[in-house]
């Protein structure tokens, strides 16, 4: 009999492998499943597989023209051509992305997007939340477990230490007020399996979408928590603890003028690593100095 230590430990270490969540009401013993295909394996052979009438097989198509995208989906979902691959899901993301004239079209798009791997993966997308109207941008890294079951960013233990930090300097994401809004998101919108960092072909499929989740909001201030943003929207390689209190210029086509960004500690660092709110703590005054100098300028 298994006791309470050796049942917590594997708990513990289904946790760690991504296994949090429950997709059937009665567990399955796969052991037991790939057993008896075993058996049946060694008892018998199976019988020799039809031949398939011509008119199931895809028509060759020769020379002529490529399949176009709708055909492309409908042939990846039989299993006739692969799903897509980085290149052809960087373009569709560009273009989706490009196409898309206002926060909720740009959502639609973000929804309707297959090439990313997480979204199979996800609950739900977490899009954003806040005034659109907000002079300041949050993008954080990737939703974690509390965030993918609302559907909504920094919701959890961290999200609750930075409304705290917000509001240490005046700030509130659920205020109306431009001047005292922060718009929230999340490099990702779908949580990577187990909380685990997002690959660097996960992060680059969904670039273009976060370039033109800035572009439409077009802030005042961007601040990038966590170096997975910092990194990835500054086009940087030094790791966030080098990066944070320093000041940047963001810039992109679709933006009249660059925007002021600061990279921060993330929340969720700063609950693993308390000592760190020091730092956390100057990087908030620093905005809070550079939001009141802009108000007096």
């Amino acid at each position: 009999m298994i006791g309470l230590a050796e049942s917590v430990s594997a708990l513990r270490f289904l946790l760690d492998a991504g296994v949090d969540e429950a997709i059937e009401d009665t567990p399955t013993d796969w052991s037991a499943v790939a057993i008896r295909a075993r058996g049946k394996a060694a008892g018998a052979s199976p019988p020799p597989a039809a031949p398939q009438p011509a008119a199931s097989l895809p028509p060759d198509r020769g020379p002529g023209p490529a399949a176009g995208p709708a055909e492309n989906a409908q042939q990846a979902k039989i299993g006739n051509i692969p799903p897509l691959g980085a290149n052809e899901a960087g373009q569709s993301a560009r273009a989706a992305a490009a196409a898309a004239h206002d926060l909720d079209s740009l959502k639609t798009a973000l929804a309707a997007f297959d090439g990313c791997a997480l979204k199979k993966t996800a609950t739900n997308l977490v899009f954003g939340m806040g005034s659109r109207q907000a002079r300041i941008m949050l993008v954080g890294e990737a939703p974690g477990e509390n965030e993918d079951r609302q559907g909504l960013p920094f919701v959890g233990p961290a999200g609750q230490l930075l409304d705290r930090m917000l509001a240490a300097i005046g700030l509130d994401r659920h205020a109306e007020d431009p001047a005292k809004a922060v718009y929230i998101t999340n490099m990702l919108p779908w949580r990577p399996p187990g909380n685990r960092s997002p690959t660097d072909s996960e992060i680059a499929a969904c670039m273009p979408f976060m370039v033109r989740h800035i572009e439409l909001l077009a802030p005042d201030f961007l601040i990038f928590a966590g170096g997975i943003s910092a990194k990835a929207m500054l086009n940087r390689t030094e790791g966030i603890t080098r990066l944070r209190g320093r000041w940047f210029d963001y810039g992109s086509a679709g933006l009249r003028k660059s925007v002021t960004a600061i990279p921060m500690l993330h929340p969720a660092y700063l609950l693993r690593n308390p000592a760190a709110k020091r730092e956390a703590w100057k990087d908030l005054l620093a905005l809070r100095l550079r939001l009141d100098g802009a108000d007096a300028g």
